[in-house]
């Protein structure tokens, strides 16, 4: 009897890690793109749920950006119910919302994945990361400048949501489809063909389909996604610079940090805590215009890494796109605590204002000329620092 591929074994072993504290019975969702990683996992989890007496389904999210994507969504929603899986939904999105595209399509996913979680009652939703997504998340991380926590990439577990693949390959995940016999979808945007597959970045090529040539010479290329980039430009200079085995370095170096990153956080949390302000004279009228108000005293006494922390939390709390915000934005909101020289209002990604006044630094949306009130301007009771 032949025994499953080494990728496929491999697969089945970090679902059922990732499964192994849910009690018989429970409803497992997989995330899944048409994509080879998400496919390998719902393969994966299908085999895990029907030895281990847990049930399976899956959530296939048509974002609409691309021509043909409902057939995408379609066509993977179908293989999900032939490997077993129940439910299998399909629900198309509209993408739309501050901080690009990106992560407009990343916000209209996770709140189909929340609802469809919420509503079948779901222990755990997988995500079909890889390794190679993790070594991409930790350059742009080193790009943004964002600090210890970006370069602590994903985390495996988060709440609902669950990661098994992080210690697969994307090219392991191919090997899973093949196995199984599974059709996937490669996205145009990522960049990167599967091996054998001929780049085409205007039309997506479905299980080693390549393009017509005619169809190449028809149009110019669309540029990339920054992410994408990293993908087809950076890791492989950096892969033939310095050897084999950079995304796998890539990916240990965010294992290593995220326990100190995890820590901070918690600490961070509990100084934004002792910071926040709630009056009813800050509260605003509007809803969805209610600033998140804090205490400049009680962070300018806190040491740096856990009060930058603080306000980089308070920014996406106020609602700062978290991808967007670079620590040149983060240093902005700093100095408005330990070096105040009576700076205007600080524009932050999302349409985000920070103003301090009063002591108090308001981080809030920006307002139409109609909604604006007037807000007294720094004390004399609290200089300008010299």
């Amino acid at each position: 009897m032949v025994g499953p591929r080494p990728a496929e074994a491999a697969a089945r072993r970090a679902v059922r890690s990732a499964l192994r504290d849910l009690v018989p019975g429970s409803l497992v969702l997989v995330a899944c793109s048409g994509g080879a990683d998400s496919l390998a996992l719902t393969a994966a989890t299908a085999f895990v749920a029907s030895r281990d007496g847990l049930r399976a389904g899956a959530v296939v999210v048509d974002h609409g950006l691309q021509h043909g994507s409902a057939e995408v969504a379609a066509v993977a929603a179908a293989q999900c119910r032939a490997l077993g899986l129940d439910p299998v939904e399909v629900r198309r999105v509209e993408v739309t919302g501050a901080g690009g595209l990106e992560a407009a399509a990343r916000h209209a996913r996770y709140a189909v994945l929340d609802d469809v979680a919420h509503r079948t009652g779901a222990a755990a939703v997988l995500l079909g990361h890889t390794l190679d997504d993790q070594a991409e998340s930790v350059l742009l991380g080193l790009a943004r400048g964002s600090g210890a926590r970006s370069l602590a990439g994903m985390a495996a577990v988060r709440g609902t949501y669950r990661r098994p693949f992080l210690g697969l390959r994307r090219t392991d995940t191919e090997d899973v489809c093949t196995a199984n016999g599974l059709t996937w979808w490669t996205d145009p945007t990522n960049g990167v063909p599967s091996p054998g597959r001929p780049a085409d970045p205007r039309g997506a090529t479905i299980s080693g389909a390549a393009p017509a040539a005619s169809a190449l010479e028809e149009a110019p290329a669309a540029p990339l996604p920054l992410r994408s980039q990293v993908r087809a430009r950076v890791l492989p200079v950096l892969e033939d610079v310095l050897g084999p085995g950079v995304a796998v370095t890539l990916a240990r170096t965010a294992d290593l940090l995220r326990e100190d990153a995890d820590l901070l956080d918690e600490l961070a949390g509990r100084l934004l805590d002792e910071a926040r302000v709630v009056d009813p004279a800050d509260a605003e009228p509007r809803p969805g215009l209610a600033p998140v108000v804090l205490d400049t005293e009680v962070l300018r006494s806190a040491p740096a890494a856990l009060r930058r922390r603080a306000l980089r939390r308070a920014a996406a709390e106020a609602g700062s796109p978290a991808g967007s915000l670079f620590a040149s934005h983060v240093a902005t909101l700093d100095a408005m605590i330990t070096d105040w020289r009576g700076q205007g209002p600080a524009h932050l990604p999302g349409d985000l204002r920070a103003l301090r006044t009063r002591g108090r630094l308001f981080l809030r949306p920006a307002r139409t000329p109609s909604q604006e009130r007037t807000v007294p301007a720094e004390t004399p009771a609290e200089p300008a620092q010299e």
